[in-house]
This record gives structure tokens, C-alpha cells and sequence, in this order.
């Protein structure tokens, strides 16, 4: 049997996960003294106060090595085939734990057959990569079936977002003092992404309401070049936007409702309140990922 690992997060929804052969690792969000695991918080709970956050920006932490051994252990004694698909490396240190684990299992157990992928991303950008391994192993794909899959999925989804407030990003270290006051004086705002594995800007614009406008007409331009596969909205903190965005401006495009899903927080948090769309399309986008996709998997 083929067995996805995946981190807490690809964002992705339990419902979005029954019945495939994914397991999902958490991280943990580090509050006041208080940890909480990624997976298994009411997100809309915890960002209820995320303006209180912003001058004690929570921290996070990723899974033990113990834990990922552990996960890999479980796989490699129910004799099952595991493709790993994490968190970017240049986000989290996580992939690098798990193939530390990885190789450590394997290391026990000869026989135990393994792929890690780094997702070059996060939130359903790696979420859609997870999926489109499920379903390969569903349709009866081997493990290189599978790894394929995913990696398909990662050259051909893109994630944009723009936070309400640079804020967050000043206080986090994203960007200097001077530029967030500047940029929220002018009214900047920001598109931001994630290309070869590192959050970067995407464009600037004045206003939110060009910002938005410039994620729609950059999803629209890739959905005609492309084709689409899956959309979801993503948010960090009030979900109320979100929904109204959704409703009002992406479904009507796209013909059918949308899922609205948070990003976790342990991303959310480095960026504040913000609005976006994940999607993935039919083939791969242009200056998503540069270079050879096949040196983001390793055995």
C-alpha cells in the first residue's frame, strides 16, 4: 500500500481526507507559554483575537524527530510504501526532519521504500500536491505513479495573497520599519506568492481592492492558458472577507461553489489578516518553479 505523510500545514480539511492514505504530522503554534498542535485547533477561534497578537507574534515549532520517526516506523512495519510531501524547505525545517527520519527507519528496515518531496510551498499549494498523490495511489498508481503526481500538482498550482496590513510582515522581520509604515501610509498592498519555495512579492499595487483585483485577473489569465483543476479561498483571521469574496467574485467565475478554508497559523501568523486563492491548473504555470522538479524528491 502506498502511505502519504504529509504536515498540518497543506491546510487540508479532515473531511477533504477521508478515506485516502494520508496521515498528517502536526506543528505547533507556541502562545503566551501555551502550545497547540496545527491539526487539531478551532482556527477560526484562534485568530478571533489575532490583532491582540501583534506585539507578541506567536511562535512555531516543528515535529520532533522522535514523532517523524515514529510516523515512518508505523509505515514501515505495516510493510507500506511512504511518499513524504512537506512544507518548503525554505519555510520550516521540517522536510529536512523528515528525511533525517526517513533514512534513520530505513536504516532498521531494509526494506522499507520511501519518496520526500519538498512541496516548494504551503497551504493548499502543497495541499493540492497531497491530493493529487492520493488520488494516484486510488487509481492504483505505484510509488513513482504517485511521486509524479505530486509533483504535476506543484508545477501547476500558484497561491496569491495580500495581507490588510504589512504590520504583521514588519514585525515578523519580513520587512524594515520604515518601509511597513510607508507602505501602510500610501495605502500599499502587496500581492504575495510563493515561487521556488520562498514567500515573495508578486506585484504592488495601491489600494487592497487593486491587490484583489490583480489576483483575479492573474487567475483568470493562468485559468485560460492553463485550464482549472481546484480553486479554494484562503484566509487568515476574520473569515467574513473571505466568504464575501468567494461568493461574490470567485464562484461566479468559476461556476461553482468554493471552498473557504484558513491557512495555518503557523504560516498566517508571519503574514496577518489577508485574503487569497490557491488553485491548480490543468498543466504546468510558467515560473513556478524553476529548475528540475525531479531534485525536489528524494529517496
Amino acid at each position: 500500500m502506498i502511505k502519504i505523510i504529509t504536515d498540518s500545514v497543506a491546510s487540508i480539511p479532515s473531511d477533504m481526507l477521508a478515506g485516502k492514505p494520508v496521515e498528517v504530522v502536526t506543528l505547533y503554534v507556541n502562545r503566551d507559554g501555551v502550545e497547540y498542535a496545527d491539526a487539531a485547533m478551532d482556527l477560526d477561534e484562534f485568530y478571533a483575537d489575532i490583532y491582540d497578537m501583534i506585539d507578541s507574534i506567536p511562535t512555531s515549532s516543528q515535529p520532533s524527530q522522535h514523532t517523524l520517526e515514529e510516523v515512518f516506523e508505523r509505515a514501515a512495519s505495516a510493510g507500506d510504501e511512504v511518499l513524504g510531501i512537506f512544507i518548503s524547505s525554505h519555510l520550516s525545517g521540517t522536510f529536512d526532519g523528515a528525511l533525517r527520519a526517513a533514512r534513520a527507519v530505513k536504516a532498521r528496515n531494509i526494506d522499507f521504500t520511501y519518496r520526500i518531496v519538498d512541496s516548494t510551498s504551503c497551504g493548499f499549494d502543497e495541499g493540492w500536491a497531497v491530493l493529487a498523490a492520493a488520488d494516484a495511489a486510488a487509481a492504483g498508481g505505484d510509488l513513482d505513479a504517485c511521486t509524479a503526481s505530486a509533483l504535476s500538482s506543484m508545477q501547476a498550482s500558484r497561491f496569491l495573497f495580500t495581507p490588510e496590513t504589512l504590520t504583521f510582515l514588519q514585525k515578523g522581520g519580513r520587512i524594515g520599519g520604515a518601509a511597513a509604515l510607508l507602505g501602510n501610509l500610501i495605502q500599499l498592498s502587496p500581492v504575495l506568492t510563493v515561487r521556488d519555495g520562498s514567500a515573495t512579492t508578486f506585484a504592488k499595487v495601491r489600494t487592497r481592492k487593486k491587490a484583489l483585483e490583480k489576483i483575479v485577473q492573474t487567475f483568470l489569465d493562468d485559468v485560460e492558458a492553463h485550464g482549472l483543476k481546484n480553486v479554494v479561498v484562503h484566509y487568515i483571521g476574520d473569515k467574513t472577507p473571505a466568504l464575501e469574496w468567494a461568493k461574490n467574485v470567485i464562484e461566479p467565475l468559476v461556476g461553482s461553489s468554493v471552498r473557504v478554508l484558513p491557512v495555518s497559523p503557523v504560516i498566517g501568523l508571519h503574514v496577518g489578516p489577508a485574503v487569497g486563492i490557491a488553485y491548480e491548473c490543468k498543466q504546468a504555470l510558467q515560473n513556478k518553479i524553476n529548475g528540475s522538479v525531479q531534485s525536489l524528491c528524494v529517496q
